[in-house]
């Protein structure tokens, strides 16, 4: 159900707001405990969702010029961000075509005219082909293009870039996200730069897949997220899952917040001008299967996403970027949008450091003999929908028991193959 840009009434109620399009009858259950203990299945979501689904590298603004490079890692594969001589974006596997090396070692940085892997030396140029070899009498000869760096699917979206490893199930970015597009592009973000300690990153001890549980429903936000409940919980409003994304909105209390951060953000956050009256006093938050989301709040605007490294180890990695204040740098709105910004960064802190330790205790729960079941609420069917996704993707999560040891890719295989036969 696509709401589009027009908010529901501040006098609706969270319970009713969320409720909307929730079916009469559906299953509560969610994925078995399995799903979150299995180093097999692990692997098997590493190839269909991490490297098969677009990822969110990063943002234009994150190479601002010739030469700056960012860098992206998931699932084993790792992704090199740059831009070249004509400043245009391109996009490689970090692999030196030589003997494997990652060209570069930093996460971000500027190289100048060339990148130079610092395991042999070799340098390619900034459109990815072979520049150089160190004794070069010791190769037979190489060709420039054969040998250069292997390009990377790569797209950008209002300024956020977006890679895929190998090819998958979902269209383009613009197509993907085409329903969402008049929205976000009120926040202008291609013309957004970095803000501060732009990107950032943390490891915790869970399964990826909890990370996401806990951020697809509003159900705790009354209970475990007093500064967000205080800023909007009596309107905050979760479209659910479609095609692929999901919408939350959520337009800010016309009471002054109880607590410090929220109160005083609310009354020094300035007009922004170019946002409608609609938008002005609320955030956004748009999800992309399976595993990240970006958010568009008044005075800034980022992603956030989280990714495996084991099956009980997460990184959850983010970046925000914001408008430049230009000319009116000491005027009264830069001011107090310089300051708007710190609160929402003080809000959004406190409710990643709740969520974190909601993630660790759902994350224990999977392991435990006295868990049995979700039981969902209504609330929570953010939570069912993405996980009908991931049945979609990976049927053999629809199992209550985890296949016989060594066969989870295998079964995963034949079930996909019965359900395609089945629908032809």
């Amino acid at each position: 159900m696509n709401k589009h840009i027009c908010p529901l009434p501040e006098s609706i109620a969270l319970e009713k707001s969320q409720v909307s399009g929730t079916p009469e009858n559906w299953d509560r259950s969610g994925l078995p405990a399995w799903a979150y203990t299995s180093d097999e299945l692990l692997e098997l979501e590493k190839e269909q969702l991490f490297r098969r689904h677009w990822q969110i590298a990063g943002h234009v603004s994150d190479a601002p010029e010739p030469g700056n490079y960012f860098c992206f890692d998931v699932a084993g594969e790792r992704a090199l961000i740059v831009r070249d001589k004509q400043g245009a974006i391109r996009a490689f596997h970090n692999v030196c075509r030589h003997r494997g090396s990652r060209v570069v070692s930093d996460e971000k940085g500027k190289c100048g005219s060339a990148l130079v892997c610092p395991f042999h030396g070799w340098s390619f140029n900034l459109d990815g082909t072979l520049r150089s070899v160190p004794q070069p009498r010791s190769f037979p000869e190489l060709d420039p293009e054969e040998h250069g760096l292997v390009p990377l699917e790569f797209e950008v979206w209002h300024g956020f870039v977006f890679v895929r490893f190998k090819p998958g199930p979902q269209p383009s970015v613009k197509e993907l996200l085409a329903r969402h597009e008049p929205e976000v592009a009120l926040y202008k973000a291609a013309s957004a730069v970095s803000h501060g300690e732009v990107s950032w990153s943390q490891t915790i001890k869970a399964n990826w897949k909890c990370v996401r549980d806990v951020d697809n429903e509003g159900y705790h936000v009354p209970i475990a997220h007093p500064a967000l409940q205080d800023l909007y919980g009596s309107t905050y409003f979760d479209e659910g899952w479609q095609d692929g994304t999901n919408r939350s909105f959520g337009v800010f209390n016309a009471r002054k917040g109880r607590l410090w951060s929220t109160r005083h953000y609310l009354s020094i956050l300035p007009e922004i001008p170019h946002l409608p009256d609609s938008h002005r006093r609320a955030w956004l938050y748009i999800g992309i299967f399976p595993n990240q989301v970006m958010f568009f709040y008044p005075e800034g605007l980022g992603y956030y996403q989280e990714y495996p490294t084991g099956v009980v180890e997460t990184v959850i990695r983010g970046g925000y970027y914001c408008q430049p204040i230009g000319d009116s740098e000491d005027s009264d709105y830069a001011r107090r949008l310089r300051a708007a910004r710190y609160l929402a960064g003080r809000i959004d802190g406190d409710t990643g450091n709740e969520d974190v330790q909601l993630t660790i205790w759902s994350n224990e729960a999977m392991h435990s003999s006295g868990f049995k079941d979700f039981v969902l609420s209504d609330l929570e069917y953010g939570v069912k929908g993405h996980h009908d996704q991931l049945r979609k993707v990976m049927p053999v999560l629809s199992l209550s028991e985890a296949p016989a040891s060594g066969m989870v890719e295998a079964t995963n295989a034949a079930m996909q193959a019965a359900r395609q036969e089945a629908g032809a």
